[in-house]
Formats: structure tokens, C-alpha cells, sequence
């Protein structure tokens, strides 16, 4: 069989000699030595009788026929797309996933393996659990609030009589609980920005919460300011001795904790100081818990713009006006009736403590949603820790004294 030498030979068609232990069989180039070989009369070289003939080689297909890659780990476990463009994807852990990796000799992972934490764009951690309301995550469906109201509710009017009760008996006593809760609060924020990945020390912080709350109960504002600035140089010096990586970090969330409880608290002292104390804590807490209070009727009712998406996206424009009509007709009545002040007087306050109260949450809500987390801690059923109670009558304290200060001077 004579073979046309211009006609191009057939892909795999096998003229390579096979080769073996012995050497080569007869081909072009070999001996015929080793041992017998045989004419294949289909293709004409000789192979060997005792070995299998060399398999032809698979043609390649042309490179833009290829299925195009879009299986692997940064596709999410996608299959490969054998069928074009508009081939549905494997949805990771289904049934045809699982026999593809058996089929592929891949071993499955155990049931407890540990999952890797990566961030998302707001913060938060996604770690293959149900989000308990972090920032990235639904919130625990307990009501429209969001909360477990009874509880919420029970605490609430838990500490409302502990405010009161101290008031009224002997106003030192409120100023004993206005320190234990900054110095909680502090602990609190200290420990949620560790979280974050900063070391703030408490030491000078808590020493100086205690300073600034008695300088300001016999000093004034002048020994709650003076208190402020020594507490500053304390955590200063003190936060020498663990070196000089991470110092400006930590000082930094130390005066900023500092300045956040400490200092803002110490207003609510400064409206304590004269003889008409309790009326005015009981004027600027009351106000506050009205803002609280109409915010969270109106949002209910009639929220349907937020008010800060990106940080709670739970407030409204709607609650805020609630907030400032039940600030302003508390404000008034109290300003006119208690210190006998002026009906703008009244307006002014109740204006400035829902704007200040307002700021004061989405201020909160915007440092946790920094740090990754819920609540600044679980001490108060309902509440979350007593930080998460403080957000708005930190900054409301401040705002209070000032303007009580002007319409109804001492």
C-alpha cells in the first residue's frame, strides 16, 4: 500500500516508533532490535507485539474554543462554563457541587471547621453566623423598636426612680451615682475601642473620671476644666512606659474617652451645684427623655425619611420633628413654671436638647458601627450597656447648663 506523500497524515495517527526497555521498534530511524515486532497494516509502522501500541494524542482544541474559567475560589465555586455565556452557575455547597468535588477526589471540610472573619464595607465581620444586628446585618426582629420592650421599659423606670429617689433624699447621693456611672460608662467605651484595635489606658482615665466629678461638685467649672487638662497629662506620662508603638493611637482613645464621659458628665454636676439643683437635673433628664420619648412615637407612626441612612437607619426626619415639638412644650412649661425664665427661653432649650440629643445617638450609633459592634456592653436588660443610655445626655448636659445658665441664672 503505497501512501500519497504529498497527502497530510491523519492527527494521532500513531507514526511515532513505541518505544520500550529494548529500545525502539522498527520506524524511521530504528533497528527492529528487542524483540518481535508486527506490521500494522492499517497504518504501516511496526509496533512491538508484546506492547500495547502508543495511544494517539487527543487533538487540542483552538484556543477560542475553550471553556472560558470561571470556576475556582475567586468565582465563589462557580462551575465551569461549558455552555456558554448564559450557563447558570452551581450555587456553592448544592448537590451538583458536592459530586463535582468527589468526582474530583476533593475532600469535604468537617462540619466545625473554623470560618475566616472578613470585613465588610461597614466594619462589621462576616462570619458565617446570623448577624446579631451588627452594622452589616438585620437587627433582631423583636418589635418595630427593635428592642425587648418589656425589658426596656422595666429598667428604665428602674433607674428614673434611682434618679429620683436621690434628688429629692440628698443630692449628694445623685452625685455618687453620676460617678459610678461614668466610671462604668468608661470601662464601657474603653473596652469597645479595644475591640478596634486601640489600647487606651483606663488608669488615668478612671482616676481623673473621679477627680473631675468632685472638682466640679466644690470648684465650679473652672476645677472641672483644670481636672480635665491634668487627666490629659496624666494618660499622657502613663501611657510612656508601654513604648512608643501605638502611642499616639492609644493616648488619642484615652483623651477622646476622657473628654466624651468624663468631661460632658461633669455639666450634669455643675447643674447640681446650686440650691435649686434637683429642679434643673430633673429639667435637663426630663427634656431628654421627652426627645427620646416623641422621637420614638413619630418615627413609628410616620418615619418614612431617614435621617442618616448610613448610621441608623432607623431615624427619621419625622422622629426628629417629634423629638423637637415634645422638647419644645416640655421646655416651655418647665422654663416658664419652675424657674418663672422666658417662653423663648423655653423654646430655645427644647430646640437645642433635641438637636443635642438627636446628635448625641447618631454620634453613638456612628462609633459602633466603627468598631464592628451592637451595643457598648450588656450590662442593662433591653438597653444594651449603660453607655448606650448615656449617648444623649452626655452631650445634652453640656447644651443645659449653658443655656439654663443664661435664661435662669443662679
Amino acid at each position: 500500500m503505497t501512501r500519497d506523500p504529498h497527502r497530510p497524515e491523519p492527527l494521532g495517527s500513531g507514526r511515532q516508533p513505541a518505544r520500550s526497555r529494548a529500545g525502539i521498534a522498527d520506524g524511521p530511524g530504528g533497528k527492529g532490535e528487542g524483540a518481535a515486532a508486527r506490521q500494522d497494516p492499517d497504518t504501516g509502522p511496526l509496533v512491538r507485539i508484546d506492547q500495547p501500541p502508543v495511544p494517539p494524542r487527543p487533538a487540542v482544541a483552538p484556543r477560542g474554543a475553550r471553556p472560558g474559567p470561571v470556576a475556582g475560589p475567586e468565582t465563589n465555586e462557580l462551575r465551569r462554563d461549558d455552555e456558554g455565556a448564559d450557563a447558570v452557575p452551581l450555587m456553592p455547597g448544592g448537590p451538583a457541587v458536592e459530586a463535582r468535588d468527589r468526582e474530583a477526589g476533593h475532600e469535604e471540610a468537617p462540619a466545625d471547621a473554623p470560618l475566616t472573619a472578613v470585613p465588610d464595607a461597614l466594619g462589621a465581620e462576616v462570619t458565617g453566623e446570623p448577624p446579631q444586628d451588627t452594622p452589616s446585618g438585620a437587627p433582631r426582629a423583636v418589635g418595630r423598636a427593635g428592642r425587648d420592650m418589656a425589658a426596656a421599659v422595666g429598667v428604665g423606670l428602674a433607674l428614673g426612680a434611682v434618679v429620683f429617689a436621690t434628688l429629692l433624699l440628698w443630692r449628694p447621693s445623685f452625685l455618687a451615682v453620676v460617678t459610678a456611672a461614668v466610671l462604668i460608662s468608661v470601662v464601657e467605651l474603653s473596652g469597645a475601642l479595644e475591640k478596634g484595635g486601640h489600647r487606651p489606658p483606663r488608669t488615668p482615665v478612671l482616676v481623673g473620671a473621679v477627680v473631675m466629678a468632685a472638682l466640679a461638685w466644690t470648684r465650679g467649672p473652672s476645677g472641672l476644666v483644670i481636672a480635665f487638662l491634668l487627666t490629659v497629662f496624666a494618660v499622657l506620662l502613663w501611657r510612656l512606659g508601654d513604648g512608643p508603638v501605638g502611642y499616639l493611637r492609644d493616648a488619642s482613645a484615652a483623651v477622646f474617652v476622657a473628654l466624651y464621659v468624663p468631661l460632658l458628665a461633669g455639666f450634669a454636676v455643675l447643674l447640681l451645684a446650686p440650691d435649686d439643683g434637683a429642679a434643673r437635673v430633673l429639667t435637663f433628664i426630663g427634656t431628654v427623655v421627652c426627645s427620646d420619648v416623641g422621637g420614638f412615637a413619630a418615627g413609628v407612626l410616620f418615619g418614612k425619611h431617614p435621617l442618616a441612612r448610613t448610621v441608623s437607619p432607623k431615624k427619621s426626619w419625622e422622629g426628629l420633628a417629634g423629638s423637637v415639638a415634645a422638647c419644645v412644650l416640655i421646655g416651655t412649661l418647665l422654663i416658664t413654671l419652675v424657674f418663672d425664665g422666658p417662653w423663648w427661653g423655653g423654646v430655645l432649650f427644647g430646640v437645642a436638647i433635641a438637636v443635642t440629643a438627636t446628635l448625641g445617638d447618631l454620634g453613638e450609633s456612628l462609633i459602633k458601627r466603627d468598631l464592628g459592634i451592637k451595643d457598648m456592653g450588656d450590662l442593662l436588660p433591653g438597653h444594651g450597656g449603660l453607655m448606650d443610655r448615656m449617648d444623649s445626655l452626655l452631650p445634652s448636659a453640656a447644651v443645659a447648663w449653658l443655656i439654663l445658665s443664661m435664661v435662669a441664672p443662679v
